[in-house]
């Protein structure tokens, strides 16, 4: 589903070059729930930002169901994101001035297809914050604005969920609510890559590789 050839990021620190990514290479198939793990610093996001698009390599190439997402424009590298892809980030990316159900249906206005509000009550349901959809993100728990970014993620069916330490803000209860979620979908056939340092997503997991200063050291 997903292959990373060669690939290399190089960021300019002052006059200094930091080798973020060193000739990464990795293949990814559907249905699987890949950790990529390691320790600050490791290149851990910036593999994941080029993954989805969002970050340019400085070499190599994003093979995602046989097309070089590098190769494409800003535009369709955009309609990609929102048609293939489902975010779930750290610190959440909830538009405040938002309520729950407006952050849930943003992908909407990007993607090709677009989804019906029954599919939105009922992911929403299943994720426990049915009775939240017209509260806004100041108004919720960290637990439960996860859920609703995790809501957000899914609402359009994505074949790839990229998580970027989506349990780091999170307790043991609600990070282990957040996992089974994301294991659920991939259980469903889709695709799980997730950021993480800590070991409570291990057991979710049917792959875990490791960074160390931007190169691939075990799997």
């Amino acid at each position: 589903m997903l292959e990373i050839k060669d690939i290399s990021k190089q960021f300019n620190s002052g006059k200094r070059k930091v080798l973020a990514l060193n000739n990464i290479n990795l293949s990814v198939e559907k249905s699987e729930f890949v950790l990529v793990k390691g320790e600050s610093g490791s290149g851990k996001t910036t593999l994941l930002f080029i993954m989805g698009g969002m970050l340019n390599p400085s070499s190599g190439d994003v093979i995602v169901q046989g097309e070089n997402i590098i190769t494409l424009s800003e535009k369709e590298r955009g309609k990609y994101r929102a048609n293939q892809i489902g975010f779930v980030f750290q610190s959440y990316h909830l538009l405040p001035y938002l309520n729950v159900f407006e952050n849930i249906m943003l992908p909407n206005e990007l993607a090709d297809s677009k989804v019906d509000k029954e599919d939105v009550y009922k992911i929403v349901r299943e994720l426990g914050i049915e009775d939240r959809l017209y509260h806004k993100p100041s108004q919720l728990s960290a637990g439960e604005k996860q859920r609703v970014a995790l809501a957000r993620a899914l609402v359009l069916n994505p074949s790839l969920i990229l998580a970027d330490e989506p349990t780091g803000n999170l307790d043991e209860k609600n990070t282990i609510e957040v996992m089974k979620h994301l294991k659920a979908f991939q259980q469903k056939g889709g695709t799980v890559i997730m950021v993480t340092h800590g070991n409570l997503a291990d057991s979710y997991a049917t792959r875990i590789i490791n960074l160390h200063k931007g190169v691939l050291v075990s799997e």
